[in-house]
């Protein structure tokens, strides 16, 4: 036995939880993991590095409007000051607080490639090749099938087969759909690209900068006619005239407190929402339990305002794929009674 050998099992027998391996039976993603946020250099639409600054009034304005709102609401579990650079404001697409796409175990190539193929395999309406990609604002994309994808494009369209699925949203017109949480408004985006069929997709979220990016982004990819960003302090006059048909909340309870929670399902309540769809964030049970990042039951506060359980399934119908693929976490869908 070499000294190498010997080495390494001396070092494992001591470090339990982890084992010395070769670097030559690694793949080139396994060798330098992404742990940071970051961003694919990428040109900026005319305008936008003016525009999308933390100095902006527009941005100043809705941050002075949401300081003054409910702070039941808007104090932050994870949305802390800070949270968004001011490399993020523009570049808000890459690998940060709005979408992880580098870092954690199931963010690498090959996953990519796995969960690319799974989504050519579920897709009969064929929205692999009709919502197009690109890395405008710092997102980062692979060139795998010969289609240009990321996270964006890939969970949007697991999520909108979800909804396919139960309710039937390609074959419906004239929806209302409302995003509690929209972030930058990725999934508004692909929806109104999908389905021109939506009457109206509206975004809302309790972060300010999210607000602002968000208003920005959809006029950018031209969609504002249909995709209306709902400022906080406007969204309960909003649903008083807009009767909503779906909600959608996608990784946002997660990152909230109970109370805020509550708050919003009041408010979805109230206005007689009939369906409600959550994702959580992944945790140490891949998504499995509906619940906020801190351990909170959020399905408590959900059947306590009145919306019961119609469908749960795991993002990938394949216990594989679901093990290996990105992001794998659980789909919820709520009916009001």
């Amino acid at each position: 036995m070499d000294f190498g050998t010997r080495a390494r099992q001396l070092l494992n027998s001591k470090l339990k939880r982890y084992k010395l391996i070769s670097s030559s039976l690694l793949y080139d993603w396994q060798k330098d993991p992404q742990t940071k946020p970051s961003y694919k250099e990428s040109l900026l639409p005319e305008g936008a590095g003016n525009y999308l600054q933390p100095n902006h009034p527009r941005l100043k304005e809705l941050q002075k409007r949401y300081a003054s709102f409910d702070s039941e609401v808007t104090v932050p579990t994870v949305w802390k000051e800070g949270i968004v650079k001011p490399d993020d404001l523009q570049y808000f697409r890459g690998d940060n607080a709005y979408v992880w796409q580098l870092r954690g175990p199931n963010f690498n190539i090959m996953a990519y490639a796995l969960t690319t193929f799974y989504v050519k395999s579920i897709d009969n309406l064929g929205l692999l090749q009709q919502l197009v990609e690109d890395d405008c604002f710092g997102n980062f994309t692979f060139l795998i099938g010969n289609k240009k994808i990321s996270r964006d494009l890939l969970d949007s369209i697991t999520e909108i087969y979800f909804l396919d699925k139960h309710l039937h949203i390609s074959s419906l017109n004239g929806l209302t759909i409302l995003d509690i949480g929209a972030g930058y408004g990725r999934l508004a985006h692909r929806m109104v690209e999908a389905f021109p069929s939506i009457q109206t997709y509206i975004c809302t979220d309790a972060v300010a900068v999210s607000t602002f990016i968000s208003e920005y982004y959809l006029r950018f990819r031209k969609l504002d006619n249909k995709a209306k960003v709902v400022p906080l302090d406007e969204i309960e006059a909003t649903l008083q005239n807009k009767p909503v048909d779906i909600a959608v909340n996608i990784h946002s309870f997660s990152e909230c407190s109970i109370s805020a929670i509550e708050w919003w399902l009041s408010l979805l309540g109230k206005h007689g929402i009939k369906y409600l769809m959550i994702v959580p964030n992944t945790g140490d049970h891949g998504g499995e339990l509906l619940q906020t990042n801190d351990g909170q039951d959020i399905s408590k506060v959900v059947g306590k305002h009145g919306y019961k359980l119609i469908a749960k399934e795991a993002k990938y119908s394949d216990p594989v794929v679901q093990k290996y693929a990105i992001n794998p976490t659980y789909y919820y869908l709520f009916e009001f009674c």
